[in-house]
C-alpha cells in the first residue's frame, strides 16, 4: 500500500473533483436546467407547462425531478455490485474510468438535445447523472486510503475547492458562448447552450486523466475473489449493516446524513428551475447567481473545516449548518422578490460546500481506520445518499404535481432537515476523533 498523505497523490485525487464538477455546475445547476425549462415552457406565466415523455404527461419540472430520482435509484442498485467487483479485483480506478466516460459521452450527446428530441435528451441526462454519481462511489472510497484521519477534513475540503474552481472556469467559458453567440459564429437560441454541454463532456474526460494516471489501482482481495460478484456487494452491505449495530455513533451519523441529504442535494438540483419558474428570472441572472453561489462555496468549505478543526469539532459544526439549512427552506417558501433570491443563494452557497465536505470526512473518521475494506463502507454511504436523493427528488416532484406549487415542496425539505438535526443532536457530545476504532 502506498504511503498516505502524499501531496502529489492528494492533488491528483482532488483534480477528479476539478474534472467532474463542471458537470455538477453546468448540467445540474445552471445552463441545462435553465435551457430545459425554456424549451419545455409555453412562455405563459399563468399556465402550467406539461411535456409528454414515453407516452405519459408530466409537469415539465416534475419530469426533471423524476429523471434524476430514477438515475439515483439506478446508482443505489448498481453501486453495491460495482463496489464488490472493485473490492475483489482491486480495480476501483477502472470503474471510476468507466463511469467517467459514460457521463462525459452522455454530456457530449446532449449537444443534440432540442424539444424535438426530448426523449433522447432526458435519457442522456439520466446517463450523465449515472456517470457522475457512479464515479463518486469509487472516488470517495479513496479518501481514507490516501489520507490519515487528522488530514481527511482538509483533504476532503481541498477536493471540493478544486471542484468549485474548475467548474467556475468552465462555467465562465460557457457563459461567454451563451451570452455572446454571434461573436463565435453561433446561431442565436439553442446552439450555444448545447455547445456548453459538449464542452462539459470534453472537460470532464480530459482532466480526469490526471487522477487516472496517479491514483493507485488498489489491492485485490483474493479471499473474496471466489464470491458471487452479483450478490456479494449486497452481502457486504448487509455485513456493514451488522457492524453498525456495534458502532452506535456511526449508525446515528448515517441516519442524520440520510435525512439531511434528502434536503441538501434536492435544493441544489432544483434551485435554477425554482428561480426560473417561481420568480421568472432571466437565464443570465440565474447563471450569474449560481456562479456566485459556487464562488461563495469555496471559502464556505474551508471555513467549515477550520471551525471544526480549531473550535467546535465536526458534529457541532454540522448541527449549526443544518439549522441554517432549515431556515433557508423556510425563507425560500416566502421568497417573492429577485433580491431575496440572491440573498438566500449567497447563504446556501456558504453552507453548501461545507456540509458536503464535512459529511464525507466525518464519516471517514468514524470508520475503523485499520480496515482495508473502506470501499464497502463508502458504498453503504453512497447508497444511503442515493436512496435519500431518490426520496428527496421524487417528493419534490410529486408534491409539485399534486399541489401545483414548488413552494409546497420546500416544506417537505424542511422536515427532512429537522429529522437530520434530531439525530445529529444525539451526537453533539461525541466527536469521531474520540471514538475507538
Amino acid at each position: 500500500m502506498e504511503q498516505k498523505n502524499d501531496k502529489k497523490v492528494i492533488r491528483s485525487w482532488a483534480f477528479f473533483d476539478w474534472a467532474n464538477s463542471a458537470y455538477n455546475l453546468v448540467i445540474t445547476s445552471t445552463i441545462f436546467p435553465a435551457y430545459y425549462t425554456i424549451i419545455t415552457s409555453d412562455k405563459d406565466n399563468n399556465t402550467i407547462d406539461y411535456v409528454t415523455f414515453m407516452g405519459m404527461r408530466f409537469i415539465n419540472s416534475a419530469l426533471y425531478n423524476y429523471a434524476l430520482a430514477f438515475a439515483f435509484l439506478v446508482i443505489a442498485l448498481l453501486s453495491p455490485v460495482l463496489s464488490s467487483i472493485a473490492d475483489t479485483r482491486g480495480n476501483k480506478k477502472f470503474f471510476m474510468q468507466i463511469f467517467t466516460y459514460i457521463g462525459g459521452l452522455a454530456c457530449c450527446g446532449l449537444y443534440f438535445f432540442e424539444i424535438e428530441t426530448l426523449q433522447l435528451g432526458v435519457v442522456l441526462f439520466v446517463l450523465a447523472a449515472i456517470g457522475y454519481w457512479g464515479s463518486l462511489v469509487f472516488y470517495n472510497a479513496y479518501l481514507p486510503e490516501i489520507a490519515t484521519p487528522e488530514q481527511q477534513d482538509s483533504v476532503s475540503a481541498k477536493g471540493y475547492a478544486y471542484g468549485y474552481v474548475g467548474s467556475i472556469i468552465l462555467q465562465l467559458i460557457c457563459f461567454v458562448f451563451v451570452f455572446f453567440p454571434s461573436a463565435f459564429g453561433l446561431s442565436p437560441g439553442s446552439q450555444a447552450p448545447r455547445l456548453s454541454f459538449l464542452l462539459v463532456g470534453i472537460w470532464w474526460m480530459l482532466f480526469a486523466q490526471i487522477p487516472f494516471r496517479k491514483l493507485p489501482k488498489g489491492c485485490s482481495d483474493l479471499k473474496k475473489a471466489g464470491a458471487n460478484w452479483l450478490t456479494s456487494g449486497f452481502t457486504e452491505l448487509k455485513k456493514v449493516w451488522e457492524q453498525l449495530k456495534h458502532m452506535p455513533y456511526l449508525k446515528r451519523f448515517l441516519t442524520a446524513f440520510f435525512f439531511y441529504s434528502m434536503g441538501v442535494q434536492t435544493v441544489m438540483l432544483v434551485a435554477t428551475i425554482f428561480g426560473e419558474k417561481q420568480l421568472h428570472l432571466p437565464t443570465e441572472k440565474l447563471i450569474g447567481t449560481i456562479l456566485l453561489l459556487q464562488l461563495v462555496a469555496i471559502p464556505g468549505a474551508m471555513l467549515m473545516s477550520w471551525l471544526s478543526r480549531r473550535y467546535f469539532g465536526n458534529v457541532k459544526v454540522l448541527i449549526g449548518v443544518v439549522i441554517i439549512w432549515i431556515f433557508c427552506c423556510i425563507g425560500a417558501y416566502y421568497i417573492k422578490t429577485e433580491m431575496q433570491f440572491y440573498y438566500l443563494a449567497a447563504v446556501v452557497g456558504l453552507i453548501m460546500g461545507g456540509i458536503q465536505s464535512l459529511s464525507r470526512s466525518t464519516y471517514s473518521k468514524f470508520l475503523p481506520q485499520e480496515s482495508p475494506d473502506h470501499t464497502s463502507f463508502f458504498s453503504f454511504y453512497d447508497v444511503t445518499e442515493k436512496v435519500a436523493l431518490v426520496i428527496g427528488m421524487f417528493s419534490f416532484g410529486y408534491i409539485e404535481e399534486f399541489t401545483g406549487s414548488m413552494q409546497n415542496s420546500l416544506i417537505a425539505l424542511a422536515t427532512f432537515f429537522v429529522a437530520g438535526l434530531i439525530f445529529l443532536l444525539l451526537l453533539r457530545k461525541v466527536e469521531p476523533d474520540a471514538v475507538p476504532a
